[in-house]
């Protein structure tokens, strides 16, 4: 017989007939939508003690939870559900009424939550909907590691999403690039042996890409052969942004197709080779930066002089007396070894104060067993007393050019070549008394 307190989870029509079973449950089939449900899992003998076990939880009439229990199970099919699973769902139902009762869903922290799942959903979209980029390769022609893989995709505006690579797969030179290629995620389209048959078919395929990708932005062809352009002009046709990427020598070239501009990378580095503008700009930044050093290590070492000059001057305070002791000791010697020179500077105004200085100088010095005396000494010992140059003398009374020259040109001295050397002496008609004189 017929559960009289039964009713049809889908449109509560109490009109419905055994409709044979499934799982080891009673199936029924509703007379007034047509849909099928099975027995209800939760035995009579139960609805007292869940209303007694309800810990203070508002007391619910059992036939509501019987048509929820037998709804969740025909739309999910679970034929194997334990008494206990159903108060479960009971017991769930009410925490989201309290949930929603106590307007939990309108709270700053679950709005922030939607709005990030939301943000990301529609990030995902844009991204997808903007555009990706392609990668055309020859692979008997150019052989693109990962690093290069890399850069290339940087130049670029959109992902590089799909890459394709051509090749007779069957010629041993190519070695195992097309294990790896396909590790790399790779498309590999093969052609067979002969003359420029890669060259064919990616001009064939790359000519209706649009067909197959119809989100591509931008594309890399990758070949040396000239026979290429008619693809890149192609593409450019269709609207596409063409990177025409070539090698020479350990130089890799990018061309921006649209553009007209190159980027350089190089192979054997592994590195972007910078344009003329980068390149200036990197060494200005050099300079600024060594500057800025310098200028702190010229900082450090003023630094560290101030505080040797502080060390230097408490120092002379202990063995100051002992120090200027030494020195005037030092100077009375030197005193003695020396001739008798005046230790104020001597002026020299006129030709005669010169001539009479540089033959008192002569006189001091020739003597046995020293019996020659070279310009350059005359000249130190000249400006020693003086304080000023031999040539500065002789420019500033208008004697001549320099001091050699005045020497030769006078007839008080006389001069003799020895190597690369002028010695200088007196002339037998000229003496101190006749300079006097």
């Amino acid at each position: 017989m017929l559960k009289k307190n039964m009713k049809c989870p889908h449109c509560a029509s109490t009109s419905y007939r055994k409709n044979g079973h499934r799982k080891s449950k009673q199936n029924y089939l509703c007379k007034n939508c047509g849909k099928q449900f099975l027995e209800s899992a939760l035995p009579h003998t139960l609805k007292g003690e869940l209303i007694a076990n309800s810990n203070g939880h508002p007391q619910k009439s059992v036939a509501p939870d019987t048509e929820l229990i037998a709804e969740h199970i025909s739309l999910k099919d679970k034929s194997q559900e334990k008494p206990h699973a159903a108060f479960s769902v009971i017991f769930f139902e009410e925490i989201i009424q309290n949930i929603l009762a106590n307007g939990y869903l309108e709270s700053p922290v679950v709005w922030q939550f939607i709005n990030r799942i939301q943000q990301q959903i529609e990030n995902k979209s844009t991204l997808e909907a903007s555009g990706m980029a392609l990668l055309l390769l020859d692979v008997e022609n150019l052989k693109i590691n990962i690093e290069i893989e890399k850069f290339l995709a940087s130049i670029c505006k959109y992902p590089l999403k799909v890459k394709i690579g051509f090749a007779n797969w069957k010629n041993p030179s190519i070695g195992k690039q097309d294990v790896d290629l396909y590790e790399r995620g790779y498309q590999l389209l093969h052609v067979p042996d002969g003359k420029d048959g890669a060259d064919a078919k990616m001009m064939t395929v790359g000519a209706s890409l649009l067909s197959y990708y119809p989100n591509v932005k931008e594309i890399f062809v990758c070949s040396g052969d000239g026979i290429l352009t008619h693809l890149c002009n192609e593409l450019q046709n269709q609207g596409l942004t063409v990177y025409w990427v070539r090698r020479q020598a350990q130089t890799l070239h990018v061309e921006n197709r649209n553009t007209g501009k190159y980027i350089f990378y190089s192979l054997s580095l592994a590195m972007e080779i910078p344009s003329l503008e980068e390149v200036v700009q990197r060494i200005e930044n050099l300079i600024k930066s060594e500057q800025e050093s310098i200028e702190a290590k010229l900082n450090n070492l003023v630094a560290i002089a101030h505080l040797f000059q502080e060390r230097c001057h408490l120092e002379l305070h202990t063995e100051q007396s002992e120090k200027v002791e030494k020195k005037l000791l030092t100077d009375t010697q030197t005193q003695k070894n020396t001739p008798n020179i005046n230790s104020a500077r001597k002026e020299i105004n006129s030709l005669v104060d010169l001539e009479k200085l540089l033959l008192e100088i002569i006189d001091n010095y020739i003597k046995p067993p020293q019996t020659k005396l070279s310009v350059s000494k005359l000249g130190t010992e000249l400006q020693r007393r003086c304080g000023q140059s031999p040539n500065s003398i002789v420019k500033k009374l208008k004697l001549g050019s320099s001091f050699i020259k005045f020497l030769q040109s006078s007839p008080v001295f006389t001069l003799k070549a020895n190597g690369k050397e002028y010695e200088v002496t007196k002339s037998q008609d000229q003496s101190l008394g006749c300079v006097n004189s």
